[in-house]
């Protein structure tokens, strides 16, 4: 079968235009793949992480270490997909900008110099997509160690809001929150 532009594009969910490495607070929605229950089991409105979902809570608790404009809000691991709040900061001053050189540099004239690397804040797609990833790579090893096959983990792309204003956070946060309590009608089961 050959490409055919007309039948195969997809169509992006994201608001066009927006910038999503700007700062602001972002509601960001990951679903495992045909949302199998992969991360634990809701039992009287509380969520129990299985060995997988310790890897999935683990590996998002740590993204701030890989980041420096990032901030975690509230989250929760469910069984089959997560929900959190992220926060994308202004990168400091010090942060590693530098200006483009118009000049061919030598690896050892770059240590001479001491001149760091320029860096772009991340986007959104840059923070879940390295997220999927560490948290796949490291739940693959655990099914290698029992010899079973895992399969796809999470769902292609994933669902995010901007948060605009302090009464959207706030229902926002209960949603995240009060998600296990509410995993009967949950739309996601």
């Amino acid at each position: 079968m050959t490409y055919n532009p007309q039948k195969h594009h997809r169509r992006s969910i994201r608001l066009k235009g927006y910038d999503y490495s700007q700062a602001g607070l972002y509601f960001i929605t990951i679903c495992c793949q045909n949302r199998i229950c992969r991360f634990g089991h809701i039992e009287n409105g509380k969520m129990f992480l299985n060995d997988l979902g310790l890897v999935a809570y683990n590996e998002w608790a740590k993204l701030p270490e890989r980041f420096p404009n990032f901030e975690l809000d509230v989250f929760q691991i469910m069984p089959n997909h997560i929900h959190g709040i992220i926060v994308l900061n202004e990168l400091p001053v010090g942060a590693g900008f530098t200006p483009v050189q118009n000049r061919t540099i030598t690896p050892a004239q770059y240590e001479k110099e001491n001149m760091a690397p320029a860096r772009f804040p991340p986007r959104v797609s840059d923070i879940v997509g390295a997220y999927k990833s560490l948290v796949s790579n490291e739940c693959l090893k655990l099914f290698k160690r029992n010899n079973d096959m895992m399969g796809k983990l999470w769902q292609r792309n994933y669902h995010e809001h901007i948060i605009r204003n302090e009464q959207s956070y706030m229902n926002i946060s209960n949603y995240i929150i009060n998600n296990p309590a509410n995993w009967n009608s949950d739309s996601l089961k």
